[in-house]
């Protein structure tokens, strides 16, 4: 496989694991983080970085907004919830992974 192909492939994978995140915003970003270690803000900024990377200035929000489909804030008013005792408890015992 060349390099164009296997490019045009991680990106097709990249915008699939997006719509399929915009479609569970039932999940939350620490269910996500105690589970798996990374979230949809870590997606975010492995994106800016990616970019400044590649000399592309992209800032916080504008990153953010490519994976969340949306402003941030936004979403947050639309599908963030308060976490719970036992999921913060976990997020605790887990954040030195992180």
């Amino acid at each position: 496989m060349d390099d164009a192909t296997k490019t045009e492939l991680e990106a097709a994978a990249f915008r699939r694991l997006l719509a399929h995140l915009n479609a569970r915003v039932d999940v939350q970003n620490i269910d996500m983080m105690n589970l798996t270690g990374f979230c949809r803000n870590c997606l975010s900024r492995w994106y800016q970085e990616a970019a400044q990377e590649r000399g592309i200035a992209i800032d916080k929000e504008a990153a953010r907004e490519v994976v969340y489909g949306m402003p941030y804030d936004d979403w947050k008013a639309l599908h963030q919830t308060e976490a719970s005792a036992a999921q913060a408890a976990a997020f605790e015992q887990s954040k030195p992974d992180h």
